[in-house]
């Protein structure tokens, strides 16, 4: 039993008229319960909202709610990297892996988890920068997309793990996926099904050009260095969570690029923390026999680090 909420955000992605039914029900439940609620974004249908931005939830509230779907539960994870601020989410979408409290049973779920009566679920984030740059490409609560840019093209691309060669290929592009994100477009690659408590990631490639590759599971702490042959004429960018807004150029012939990450972990109501467990890195030793790819060699261009690991609230404000 946990200490019931009384101070209550709402997060949304922007007025839309869609939500307006959703966003008023959401907000009349809460009121009835005399609670504090605070919004995100102004709404013109409910104007007696206080509007707060979403960098001072912590100060303001107890919860945050996000109404709409799995890519709203997805925005407000990256918004609130780095706080203990706990998120639960409402469905309006059509899947709904994430956000799992419904309309039609709204008064019933979300009455539980105001109440104090839920179980915590924590999942963790992946964090982009690209040259070492300060300012982060993006933050990834499922996965991390290197694929060319504008274009039915292949790459190719030689990935290292924590210093050591895994393998080189072609490939219409490769994923780096937390277990969180393996049911999405991992899943699609022919990647595992993980398992949320894990402390892991999966690397798949996207149809790669090679019958031996087989999707790879990592620690999540490890570095991941890909790497862009010079023979990888069209650009290449990196996507997180698959948003448009999150793409940069990572490689054209004769630039350098590279980009470094950490994972934070953002606390969702559903299930119980498990004693945590440490998982060895497999050995890429056969990994890297069974491949039998060329190295790239000198023809190498551009690189693009990945790191993973503990993410620091207080380093990351430095």
């Amino acid at each position: 039993m946990h200490q019931p909420f009384k101070r209550i955000g709402l997060f949304i992605r922007k007025d839309d008229p869609i939500l307006e039914n959703a966003v008023t029900q959401v907000s009349q439940f809460l009121t009835k319960q005399a609670l504090s609620v605070v919004i995100n974004e102004p709404l013109s249908f409910l104007p007696n909202l206080d509007v707060v931005t979403t960098s001072a939830f912590p100060e303001h509230c107890d919860l945050t709610i996000a109404i709409g779907g799995d890519g709203t539960l997805l925005s407000a994870s990256r918004a609130l990297a780095g706080t203990e601020l706990p998120l639960v989410g409402i469905n309006v979408g059509r899947l709904g892996f994430l956000a799992d409290v419904t309309l039609d049973k709204l008064e019933n779920q979300l009455a539980q988890i105001l109440a104090g009566e839920y179980r915590e679920d924590k999942r963790f984030l992946m964090q982009a920068t690209i040259n070492g740059n300060d300012d982060p490409l993006g933050l990834a609560m499922n996965d991390i997309v290197i694929h060319a840019y504008q274009g039915l093209h292949m790459i190719e691309f030689e990935t290292a793990i924590n210093g050591r060669f895994l393998n080189s290929q072609r490939a219409d592009g490769i994923l780096v996926a937390t277990p969180t994100g393996s049911t999405a477009y991992a899943m699609s690659a022919g990647g595992p099904i993980l398992d949320v408590d894990l402390d892991v990631l999966v690397l798949a490639s996207v149809c790669p050009h090679t019958l031996s590759n087989r999707p790879l599971v990592i620690t999540a702490d490890s570095v991941v260095d890909i790497t862009l042959s010079e023979n990888t004429v069209s650009s290449c960018m990196a996507s997180c969570d698959g948003r448009p807004g999150h793409w940069r150029t990572l490689a054209r012939r004769g630039q350098r690029h590279h980009q470094t990450g950490a994972y934070s972990r953002h606390p969702r109501q559903r299930r119980p923390e498990p004693d945590r467990h440490r998982y060895r890195t497999p050995s890429l030793g056969n990994a890297q026999y069974a491949c039998r790819n060329r190295r790239i060699g000198h023809s190498l261009s551009a690189r693009f680090f990945c790191r993973l690991g503990l993410y620091d609230p207080q380093l990351h404000a430095q």
